[in-house]
């Protein structure tokens, strides 16, 4: 395909916008403009999205079944996953993170503060 076609009048206005809306996951121009989130597809966001969850799980099943003298484990990171186009965009990790807060629901956390991690006594009460 020759853009030049577009010029000399042998490709439509119309054609060349279903080709270019239609493009690969993996060329050149989606990923200029895109970045890296591209390339990821549902399939990729819902895997991270497991990921973070097991190692969530796991680290829930450590904290409550640790030796009360050790120290606290470290919470798990998430996957990284590409950033969002739209910087005033809100992450939906991060909606949902504070949707899933452990606290009591009379202690909103204040805007932009980081999750706290549920104590001893929350995790035994939700595993009981």
């Amino acid at each position: 395909m020759d853009l030049l076609d577009w010029h000399r009048g042998r490709l439509s206005s119309r054609r060349l916008t279903v080709l270019v809306k239609h493009l690969p996951r993996d060329s050149a121009t989606l990923y200029e403009l895109h970045g890296e989130a591209a390339r990821w597809s549902a399939t990729d966001y819902l895997l991270a999205s497991a990921v973070d969850q097991l190692a969530e799980a796991n680290w829930m099943f450590a904290t409550v079944n640790r030796d009360e003298d050790s120290d606290p484990l470290e919470y798990p990171k998430p996957v990284p996953r590409p950033a969002a186009e739209d910087p005033d965009a809100e992450d939906p990790d991060l909606s949902e993170d504070a949707s899933r807060s452990t606290g009591p629901a009379s202690e909103p956390s204040p805007p932009g503060a980081p999750a706290r991690n549920p104590g001893r006594a929350e995790l035994a009460q939700f595993f009981s």
